[in-house]
């Protein structure tokens, strides 16, 4: 790689881990398709480095709310679906690892990784623009917790993409959070799916070939990311927030089905 793709690929990690700690997507989401469209680092490879860089910024997000006494984490569901996201990252790592055997054509795996995103990320606009008028549940048993965060940890796992808005959907629904309360608690499911996912991926030795050197940059900027992520958290009003949800939520659209379009 020279030296513009690393630069170009640092200030996408940057960009997407703030955007990700502000809203509480993680930023994989957008990392995944926008390498992917490059089109220069294959599917695992990717999935790999963008998992890292979500890690590293969910991470700093995470502790860093707990040690200043701004955690809005409810630790009594939160808990539960963390737990349930790293057995989901888990078994979205076998799942992905499972499919990428089953074919040498490295671009179908990226076709249905990209093609699942689109879907789950229409459904999730088409849940935002409505969800004024959609009533909200308010789950709370351990048991239900945990699958629910292991469906989540399946998901964000198997797309490479360290949770999305898929998340936010899913505690705006089901435990009827609101927008900040949300972005956090979603942090926390994140920062437990990554973890599982590479441990996994280390001890079954699946580790891809990967740049050495822009690994540290991603996760370096990762952190750097939700660092300034943090402050713009604090300064973003509900309003604000919405329209930053919708905009990425089209823009992501957009890149998987250019990317559907690629590997195809």
């Amino acid at each position: 790689m020279n030296l513009k793709l690393y630069i170009i690929f640092s200030i996408v990690s940057f960009l997407a881990s703030l955007v990700g700690a502000v809203c509480g997507i993680g930023g994989g989401v957008l990392i995944k398709p926008v390498l992917d469209a490059f089109g220069v680092l294959d599917v695992a490879s990717i999935s790999f480095l963008s998992g890292c860089t979500v890690l590293s910024m969910s991470c700093y997000s995470v502790v860093r709310a707990k040690t200043n006494g701004s955690s809005l984490v409810d630790k009594k569901r939160g808990t539960p679906l963390a737990v349930g996201a790293a057995l989901g990252g888990v078994a979205g790592k076998m799942m992905f690892q499972y499919i990428s055997g089953m074919t040498e054509n490295k671009n179908l795996v990226g076709a249905v990784q990209s093609a699942c995103l689109f879907l789950i990320t229409l459904g999730t606009f088409l849940y935002t623009i409505k969800k004024d008028k959609i009533k909200t549940c308010e789950i709370s048993g351990i048991p239900i917790c945990i699958a629910v965060g292991m469906t989540l940890g399946i998901l964000s796992s198997f797309l490479g993409i360290g949770g999305g808005p898929i998340n936010l959907v899913v505690l705006f629904y089901f435990f009827s959070m609101d927008t900040k309360t949300a972005a956090q608690n979603s942090l926390y499911i994140i920062l437990f799916s990554q973890i599982a996912s590479l441990i996994n991926t280390l001890v079954t030795r699946t580790v891809p070939t990967f740049d050495i050197m822009l690994l540290v940059l991603m996760v370096s900027v990762g952190i750097l990311g939700g660092a300034a992520g943090r402050v713009a958290n604090r300064c973003m009003d509900e309003k604000t927030f919405s329209r930053l949800f919708m905009g990425l939520m089209v823009m992501i659209m957009l890149i998987s089905v250019r990317n559907m379009v690629r590997f195809m």
